[in-house]
């Protein structure tokens, strides 16, 4: 039995659709979501490692496992609202492609929501607002059960700004 044999006829049409798969997260009451694929782990939040003369949104490193991960806090990338850590805050593990390669780093959000599954028609691109709001790190924009989904493309997010060597030094 062939392997597409096993898939049902809807998640047919959604590999026909180009449709991927986006884990979503809340901040600050709005949800976002980055590629499935990208996703390492989702940790719960442990004390990191502040690391001096870095962007006030580098909380700093963790140790996962023998690699130093550099730990971005997207309230204070986003400029929004500093809020107090609570038991929904986790970190995200992603894998970020750039500047050369891959690397490994984690995001810290309020909430972790869903997986959605959004195909290439359902997406929609970000607003023009000319050069006074910088939307380059958007995807795109989703509608899914009725609530606006922001998809975020997390390669130029955390590169942009966020520069870490191969040898996980921030700079």
């Amino acid at each position: 039995m062939s392997v597409m044999q096993n898939i049902t006829n809807d998640e047919k049409s959604e590999i026909n659709s180009g449709a991927n798969q986006y884990l979503t997260f809340i901040l600050a009451g709005e949800e976002y979501g980055v590629d499935i694929l990208r996703v390492q782990e989702i940790k719960g939040w442990n004390k990191v490692t502040p690391i001096p003369n870095t962007p006030e949104y580098i909380q700093g490193v963790i140790n996962l496992r023998g690699t130093i991960i550099p730990i971005i806090d997207l309230r204070c990338r986003f400029g929004l609202e500093n809020i107090s850590y609570g038991p929904t805050t986790v970190v995200i593990v992603l894998k970020v492609v750039g500047g050369g390669g891959n690397r490994i780093m984690g995001i810290v959000v309020d909430a972790v929501s869903d997986v959605y599954n959004v195909s290439l028609d359902e997406m929609k691109q970000p607003p023009d607002f000319g050069k006074v709001v910088s939307v380059d790190f958007i995807k795109g924009l989703a509608a899914v059960s009725e609530k606006m989904v922001i998809i975020l493309d997390i390669d130029h997010l955390l590169n942009a700004g966020v520069m870490v060597s191969d040898d996980g030094q921030i700079h």
